[in-house]
């Protein structure tokens, strides 16, 4: 398999190419809260940069609508001086009205009073995260029979798409706390300075369970629920952090790392989790003792945060499946798979559909009606097996006949499962285990002998760059030529010498299945009018291939076209450019590159999944598959019609304001960006016209 995207880098030609790629790309950082339950509307709001053409929200699937509320643009320090000196003359004016007891200000201007107000608190000089102190409002409308579980949710912008985000869809009531401000730069060591300056009843929030609380943490910051509890309930306590934001660029080790405690009424701890196995968002399944109170809390293990360190916490007795088994199956044919967890009883596991493809799939068991969380469940093409204890050394080994895909377990503390089989001189022999990638806790290690124990591979940790999410790729990968005819045995273990019933395992055991998958990055793209754009195109090569790849676009929508190109013998990623004869798209659409490759006789066709190039923790980067690669085309002159028109400036003010100034005010160089001040400000109800014409007159003077 290819090691383009071996940590720490990608490789300097493939980094330029996605910086290029997302150069000048409309990008959001958070979504809060980050979910809304079946049936309900709820506000939300999206932190980014450069989306200041935004004009539409955008949700995958069905059962859901989105509208944009409104957007604020990040003020800079003039612009936030014009506020203050409007609120001064605005409140001065009103105090002078109160005593002639003359009538209130119009609505208008009380609206223009209320919004400068908002954004004068909203300020910050120092923000933590600049790149998402751009804010849009909108407001998501969940049908009752909407799917639960992830979307992806995106901002529609007149130059096409931004990156998605997870938006996910709940079936018990939310509860979302205040929205953070913007948050301050942290100082190094003195953290809690940067908190958040909250009212003390936001410091522990009541709650009535069933229920998904949603919150932010700031630095420094714990954030409290009481709900009440009854003797016998059997409470799972999920968090989704780093499930929501999987990668921090400027955080170590790249991403919120959730600390739940549970205390009882007493203050005692009666529970506590920091990492799920080897996930960082935290599980803790509790069954309640006794009737009362109890306080659930949450931070980051470095008390880090700020307003895009977002969580979503679960307090129900819901199903929660910790473990299945098999892992995965043969495509089209039948396989019966049992589940671990909690809260499982009368609960039924939904497999994929009869008649799927080979692939991925994210499968739930429901009870009741209520889903449960998801896991990854494969399938394959090759003949499936099950492991047979014991066989624990060679002497007892199980014989297997290749190919072949054996399910199963280390079922405990020193166990090792063999497998013989017949090879010949000069066959290449791939093993392979898929458990870590399946969400097993097993950390397989891997070794190939020969008959008289001679070691011929081994292999501990292996990279696939495939998974994006992985930090710790724990499976074992090995591709030997065999020396001579005989008996082989592939030897299968836990570095960690632990076991139990959910370290499960897929161990292939074949000849190479030369293979590819493809990458597509960014996974939005703008394309101007009758104009072109260009994306990277990586390959994930596999069990040696390095054949040519011809890549094309699959079946595009009217108005695109690519011309076919090849990602040649051994080559890693390559720009691909699309081209369009549209002046414009209205929205972004579906475009699939797809890829074909010839391996003897047969042929392999795969389409390219869309990704982000993501970084970890200031050096690694990742590419995060996504659900769509979207393009929209766009016309660069087109301006959105103002919320609100400006109107010229009166010629007798002009006059006025000539008359009495000694000198202009500005230079010509400063005239053109004030009055762009001034107009924003001005269509977006942050000025009165008075005061508008006032100051742009000032201006035209000096012009």
């Amino acid at each position: 398999m290819s090691k383009f995207l071996s940590l720490p880098i990608l490789g300097l030609v493939g980094v330029l190419a996605v910086a290029t790629a997302v150069h000048g790309q409309a990008y959001i950082g958070f979504v809060y809260p980050a979910g809304a339950q079946q049936g309900t509307t709820v506000r939300f709001r999206l932190g980014g940069q450069r989306i200041d053409d935004v004009e539409s929200v955008l949700i995958a699937g069905t059962g859901v609508e989105a509208r944009l509320v409104e957007y604020y643009r990040v003020l800079n320090n003039q612009e936030l001086n014009l506020l203050r000196e409007q609120l001064r003359e605005l409140q001065q004016d009103a105090r002078a009205r109160a005593k002639q007891r003359k009538p209130d200000h119009d609505e208008t201007t009380q609206r223009i009073i209320a919004n400068i107000q908002e954004r004068i608190a909203a300020w910050v000089n120092t923000p933590a995260n600049r790149s998402v102190a751009n804010l849009v409002f909108a407001e998501v409308t969940v049908a009752p029979d909407a799917e639960p579980g992830p979307r992806e949710i995106r901002l529609g912008t007149l130059s096409g798409a931004t990156n998605p985000m997870k938006f996910y869809i709940g079936q018990f009531p939310e509860v979302a706390r205040e929205p953070m401000r913007t948050a301050l730069l942290p100082i190094l060591g003195n953290e809690e300075a940067a908190e958040r300056k909250r009212p003390p009843d936001e410091a522990e929030v009541h709650v009535s369970i069933p229920c998904v609380t949603n919150g932010q943490v700031a630095a420094g910051d714990v954030n409290r629920y009481r709900f009440e509890a009854k003797k016998g309930q059997r409470l799972v306590i999920s968090t989704q952090a780093r499930e929501l934001q999987p990668y921090i660029a400027d955080a170590v080790p790249g991403w919120f790392q959730p600390v739940t405690t549970l205390y009882n009424a007493q203050g005692r701890e009666v529970a506590f989790n920091d990492d799920y196995r080897f996930k960082p968002d935290s599980v803790i399944y509790y069954e309640v003792p006794e009737d009362g109170q109890y306080v659930l809390t949450i931070s980051d293990a470095l008390f880090r945060g700020r307003e895009d360190w977002v969580y979503r916490i679960t307090i129900a007795e819901t199903p929660f499946v910790t473990s299945i088994f098999p892992l995965g199956g043969r495509a089209g044919e039948p396989v019966t798979v049992g589940m671990q967890g909690w809260n499982l009883e009368g609960a039924q596991l939904a497999l994929p559909p009869t008649g799927a493809e080979p692939g991925l799939y994210h499968i739930t068991a429901a009870k009741a009606g209520i889903v449960s969380n998801r896991l990854p469940f494969v399938l394959d093409t090759l003949p499936e097996s099950l492991d047979q204890e014991p066989n624990n050394a060679p002497a007892e080994a199980q014989n297997v006949s290749l190919p072949v895909i054996v399910n199963g377990r280390i079922h405990q503390s020193g166990d090792r499962d063999v497998f013989q089989f017949e090879g010949r001189a000069g066959q290449t022999v791939v093993a392979e285990v898929t458990a870590r990638r399946l969400d097993s806790p097993l950390d397989s290690l891997l070794k190939l002998t020969d008959a008289a124990g001679n070691l011929l591979g081994l292999s501990d940790d292996y990279e696939d760059p495939g998974t994006g999410l992985n930090t710790h790729h724990a499976d074992s990968y090995l591709m030997v030529e065999l020396p001579a005819d005989g008996t082989y045995y592939v030897h299968l273990s836990d570095t960690t010498h632990l076991g139990g019933d959910e370290y499960a395992y897929r161990l292939r055991i074949s000849e190479p299945q030369p293979d590819f998958a493809l990458r597509v990055v960014p996974p939005s793209i703008g394309l101007r009018s009758k104009g072109s754009a260009a994306v990277s195109v990586y390959a994930i090569r596999n069990d040696g291939f390095n054949g040519d790849i011809q890549l094309r676009l699959k079946d595009p929508p009217e108005g695109f076209t690519a011309s076919p190109l090849v990602l040649k013998n051994g080559q890693e990623m390559v720009r691909f450019t699309l081209r369009s004869g549209l002046d414009n798209s209205q929205l972004p659409v579906p475009l699939v590159i797809q890829g074909r490759a010839s391996v003897g006789d047969r042929e392999i066709v795969r389409e390219a999944l869309a990704a982000e190039d993501r970084m970890q923790a200031f050096l690694w980067r990742h590419l995060l598959p996504v659900e769509k690669f979207k393009a929209r085309v766009y016309n660069p002159t087109y301006q959105k019609p103002p919320l609100r028109e400006a109107t010229p400036v009166p010629p007798d003010l002009l006059k006025e304001v000539a008359a009495r100034a000694e000198k202009p005010k500005f230079t010509k160089s400063q005239v053109a960006g004030r009055l762009r001040q001034l107009k924003y400000l001005y269509e977006n109800y942050l000025l009165t016209e008075q005061f508008y014409h006032k100051r742009a007159a000032e201006c035209e003077v000096a012009n």
